[in-house]
């Protein structure tokens, strides 16, 4: 049976934009109330407004999740004013790119401190509160780098392995103590279509864009609505993720390879060069304030179901001509062939 969201509380962060805002507005459209967290305070206050014209009530907490007490303050909160907490959602998250040598140590820590310990800080604060109720759902946002890698990114990408490794530890706890009804998941969408990557940390000299195929952060907003109704281990978003971890189990040498050639000539821009910049790593920027980047993701999935509704117009007919075709010049039914023969 779904678990019910109407009136529910959940807790999102990295709220501000992109997949966060996002999932604000989508758990809001379903009646819950909404606990929004990020460090720009003036576009929670937007996002608490848009939130409650779509049906929900929400309220916004200013939060760095590299501190503990911060986010513990943020839980209590929720708890506060809401009652109660039935889904905290770990939405956060920072990237740089770089080859790794040349990265400053401490950029790749502090990528590290946010997309890591800021979800192990959300994950304590949450199963906390949780195991006091008897249940509660956790959301851990990882990537399909969770699983796979991919150059220029190895502090984003050891993170989001931790986060995997973490969520699965975390299960078999609760496993052990008997909370059958305390979720872990993990999501681990594709490339998705938000200002993450305007927002990222850079020190290749190449400016960074999302990689093809892009996915639209709506499209990862609905897979957490889907598991606060049914918690699942793990959740792919978008087909490309499933596609390359499973090509990835029957030839990893290659895949890597692959990756990383992707990787250099459609994640990274060949002309457009860019100064050594920390983005948003250290300090919240005031570009990108909204759900989408700009990237095309809505566009792209609406041409890939055109082309799949298309494609599964095609087949049939094809098969069906092909079947008349083949009727016409063999007789298939034994009074057929008969036919057939006297009429030769």
């Amino acid at each position: 049976m779904p678990r019910k969201l109407r009136d529910s509380v959940v807790v999102i962060t990295g709220a501000s934009s992109g997949i966060g805002r996002a999932a604000a507005g989508a758990f809001a459209q379903r009646g819950a109330a909404v606990v929004v967290a990020a460090r720009r305070a003036d576009l929670l206050n937007e996002v608490v407004q848009e939130c409650e014209q779509a049906g929900g009530q929400a309220l916004a907490v200013p939060t760095d999740m590299t501190d503990e007490q911060a986010v513990q303050a943020l839980a209590r909160r929720a708890v506060e004013h809401f009652g109660r907490i039935d889904t905290w959602i770990n939405n956060h998250g920072v990237t740089s790119f770089g080859y790794f040598e040349e990265t400053p140590i401490e950029v790749f820590r502090r990528v590290i401190e946010v997309d890591f310990f800021g979800t192990v800080y959300g994950a304590r604060a949450a199963l906390q509160i949780f195991q006091e109720q008897g249940s509660g759902v956790l959301i851990n946002m990882g990537s399909m780098v969770s699983l796979l890698s991919e150059p220029f990114v190895s502090s984003y990408v050891s993170a989001k392995h931790a986060v995997r490794g973490l969520s699965m530890s975390l299960r078999q706890e609760l496993s052990l103590k008997g909370q059958k009804n305390i979720h872990v998941c993990t999501v681990m969408p594709a490339t998705i279509d938000t200002p993450f990557f305007q927002h990222a940390a850079n020190f290749l000299g190449r400016a960074a864009k999302a990689m093809p195929p892009v996915y639209s952060p709506e499209r990862v907003a609905e897979t957490y609505v889907s598991l606060a109704q049914r918690p699942r281990r793990e959740v792919f978003v978008g087909n490309v993720a499933r596609q390359m971890w499973m090509q990835f189990l029957m030839a990893p040498g290659l895949t890597e390879r692959q990756i990383a050639i992707m990787t250099d000539r459609l994640h990274l821009y060949q002309d457009k060069h860019t100064p050594p910049t920390s983005g948003n790593v250290f300090e919240p920027m005031a570009e990108g304030a909204h759900a989408s980047g700009g990237w095309g993701g809505r566009t792209g999935e609406q041409r890939r179901r055109l082309a799949t509704a298309g494609l599964a117009a095609l087949v049939p007919a094809a098969l069906t001509w092909r079947w008349y075709q083949r009727r016409q010049a063999v007789p298939r039914t034994t009074w057929g062939r008969l036919t057939a023969r006297f009429a030769r």
